[in-house]
């Protein structure tokens, strides 16, 4: 018997075998069995008994076989799931997976709704380029958007949303490179004077 294991199977079969005996002789062969699957290694008694054993022998033979074969299968399989890193554990076939290649922790979340999420970094990165009141409003408005299932980052979302709100950067003009009739437009003050702006 394999150590360990605290038990066998004794098919139903044999009874065929075991009703040709008699109750004494039955008895002697159950004992004979016991013997045997806590390794004791018997020695049958009579002839009877080591015929009506043999079988039932084999089969505890092919058994235990049996049951090392999937002992070291499953012991193989636990020290894959145990050596495995997270995504290895994922079986690429599942029907309708998500696959996740890059798991990130992030500790200290600022913002979050929905699905999205905005770290305190990321927040300090948007206030340091622009008012942190316009960048709260931005926030608002992403939350309130009504597809803001689409966006996958409240950061890059934010940030290009903010661009957009950005004013445009005043455009310096050279008032020597004027044209003479603008000139004289901003002489009799029909157009701003670039020079004062």
């Amino acid at each position: 018997m394999a150590q360990d294991k605290k038990g066998f199977l004794l098919y139903c079969d044999i009874i065929h075998t075991i009703e040709k005996l008699t109750d004494e002789q039955a008895g002697k062969l159950f004992k004979h069995v016991l013997r045997y699957v806590n390794d004791q290694e018997p020695v049958a008694e009579d002839m009877l008994t080591e015929i009506a054993f043999e079988p039932i022998k084999q089969t505890l033979k092919r058994d235990l076989q049996k049951y090392e074969g999937i002992r070291q299968r499953n012991k193989e399989n636990a020290d894959k799931r145990w050596n495995a890193t997270a995504s290895d554990r994922i079986r690429p076939h599942t029907k309708n997976a998500v696959i996740v290649k890059d798991i990130v922790i992030v500790k200290d979340i600022y913002r979050s709704f929905a699905h999205l999420s905005m770290s305190k970094d990321e927040y300090n990165k948007l206030i340091l380029q622009y008012p942190e009141e316009e960048v709260n409003d931005i926030l608002d408005a992403i939350e309130n958007y009504k597809d803001n299932k689409k966006f996958k980052s409240l950061y890059l979302t934010a940030k290009k949303w903010l661009k957009k709100n950005e004013p445009l950067p005043a455009y310096k003009i050279n008032y020597d490179d004027l044209d003479p009739l603008v000139k004289k437009a901003i002489e009799l003050g029909y157009e701003k004077d670039p020079r004062k702006c």
